[in-house]
């Protein structure tokens, strides 16, 4: 029988929060597992060696009333580790996001509408924020504006968007409009409640983007390529609204071999997640070649994923009712909302040169300005050509463009 000292524990790449017990000999996972270099991933690793002198009585009392002081205090103890422990800021510098925020751009005079389990709206960082709309496609309790996640994943997304407090989220002066579509587990349980939360973006609330940190596995579409969401997100793109939605987070299963639905639609920006050292998240999907809905080739700038952005161990918004309101992130639900935040930066940039002397945004202009993003996005991190199936077009660099969509459409 393994003793401590010969025990590391090791966190879960899906779920940083559980830990495993290992053999301090093994392998474990591998730095691609995590997003991380390997010699990150070691670092991960928590001896259990130094714990043994706790099997001694005295140890274990003195441990007891560790955690009976932690316990009692730790209020002020979480609120003490809060300002001190990593944040997200290599997030938005990495992406390019706080350079515009730098030149005055937040996203004024754009509206977004996340599709996602709800929000909190009584955390401080959304104080600013005044909902444009809210609406419950689950329990039809439209006054009520809530987060009824598990995990406030709805808060989460939001916070990388608009929250400004603690931290500055990419887009904070967006106007923002809720579908709470999603149930506490963060599942639909219906193709048509999303659906119908897309729509109301769309006809209702007259959104200018569309995010969806959410989707369906390709294998359970298959047969089913008009679905209500598909069609829906295509109603959207052919409003003039831009989907931005998760390429999905099934990159370590090997049965499955495309990226989410609705991401795969040909119109839809579909996002991977890299983590702070550059490489792409193990778990964040893999593309296809082949476009399902057509058995055709995708081809530029339409190929999956379009582009991979800051996704792991993100710091964000959680609910407000715990002691310190915030918690760390991981998916390509998170780099989804960077993708969406530096879109409404480039269209409160760009706006009236997209649009045009007719003042709408129609299916060429959009394909323009996901041109603009696949020859921008850096592959300095991958390897060499054009379009890979897991780091996609590169990684998300606003600067680049929004300069590459200032070119395309004659800026000044």
């Amino acid at each position: 029988m393994k003793s401590l000292e010969d025990l590391d524990l090791l966190p879960e790449p899906e779920d940083h929060r559980i830990l495993t017990a290992i053999d301090n000999q093994a392998l474990g996972y591998s730095g691609d597992d995590y997003g991380l270099t390997d010699e990150e991933a070691k670092q991960l690793r928590w001896p259990l060696g130094p714990m043994k002198k706790l099997e001694h009585p005295t140890g274990a009392i003195f441990f007891s009333l560790f955690v009976l002081l932690l316990i009692a205090g730790w209020p002020w103890v979480n609120s003490y580790l809060i300002p001190i422990l990593p944040n997200s800021e290599w997030a938005y510098e990495d992406s390019g996001i706080r350079q515009l925020q730098s030149e005055g751009y937040f996203g004024q005079g754009v509206h977004v509408c996340i599709v996602d389990t709800g929000i909190d709206m009584e955390h401080p960082d959304f104080s600013h924020q005044q909902l444009l709309g809210f609406r419950d496609f689950v329990g039809g309790n439209h006054d009520l504006v809530r987060d009824v996640g598990e995990s406030s994943h709805g808060t989460l997304m939001a916070g990388i968007l608009i929250s400004n407090g603690t931290s500055k989220g990419a887009a904070p002066e967006v106007g923002l409009s809720v579908a709470l579509a999603l149930d506490s587990e963060g599942t639909s349980g219906s193709t048509d409640r999303v659906a119908q939360a897309i729509r109301w973006c769309r006809i209702t609330q007259k959104v200018d983007i569309i995010s969806l940190s959410l989707g369906g596995s390709p294998s359970e579409f298959t047969s089913n390529i008009d679905s209500q969401t598909n069609l829906a997100v295509q109603e959207a793109l052919d409003s003039g609204i831009f989907v931005v939605a998760a390429a999905g987070n099934t990159g370590l299963n090997l049965d499955i071999n495309d990226v989410s639905q609705p991401s795969s639609l040909p119109g839809v920006i579909s996002v991977g997640a890299i983590s702070k050292s550059g490489n792409v998240w193990g778990s964040s999907a893999f593309g296809s070649s082949i476009d399902r809905a057509t058995g055709e080739e995708r081809n530029f700038p339409n190929q999956k994923p379009e582009v991979v952005a800051p996704g792991v161990n993100i710091f964000s918004t959680a609910s407000s009712t715990l002691s310190s309101p915030y918690a760390y992130s991981s998916g390509t639900s998170d780099s989804t909302v960077f993708v969406t935040g530096a879109l409404a930066l480039i269209i409160q940039q760009c706006r009236d040169s997209i649009e045009g002397s007719d003042g709408y945004i129609d299916e060429n202009e959009m394909i323009l300005v996901k041109h603009a993003l696949a020859s921008s996005s850096d592959r300095s991190n991958f390897e060499s050509g054009n379009h890979n199936s897991h780091s996609g077009y590169g990684a998300l660099d606003l600067v680049k463009w929004s300069e590459e969509v200032a070119f395309i459409f004659n800026v000044e």
